[in-house]
């Protein structure tokens, strides 16, 4: 089975991972950070809009691979508190359609950068 490495704009300098990997007809997406891709800025001060990076940086993956939120089929967030998981089904819940993608959500004790959040995603390359 081919394998290809998914990118969005450029690679991240010295980072032993690829954004995405597609095989056998699906992407695979490394977790996404709330970083900017423009400005490599983190999204530190708002939860929600943090939440919203994330989804948009998957978003984003998923798009360069040639798929989208819809063929969503796994996803996997780690939370740094889960005291915010009713925080993150509230902003999570308006980005995907009438069937949602099977997830697990996970308090981890550190995220890179010291982040509050972090998705990764599987979908399906229609």
């Amino acid at each position: 089975m081919e394998r290809k490495p998914v990118y969005v704009g450029s690679p991240v300098s010295g980072a032993p991972y690829t954004p995405g990997i597609t095989a056998g007809g699906m992407v695979f997406v490394s977790g996404q950070i709330p970083i900017h891709a423009e400005s490599r800025e983190i999204e530190r001060e708002d939860f929600e809009n943090a939440v919203r990076l994330c989804l948009q940086n998957v978003k984003a993956v998923l798009q360069a691979a040639g798929s989208d939120l819809e063929h969503c089929v796994k996803v996997v967030v780690f939370l740094a508190d889960m005291n915010n998981f009713a925080r993150l089904n509230k902003v999570y819940s308006e980005y995907f359609g009438e069937i949602k993608p099977a997830r697990s959500c996970v308090q981890v004790a550190r995220l890179p950068l010291d982040v509050d959040v972090e998705i990764e995603a599987v979908a399906i390359i229609p």
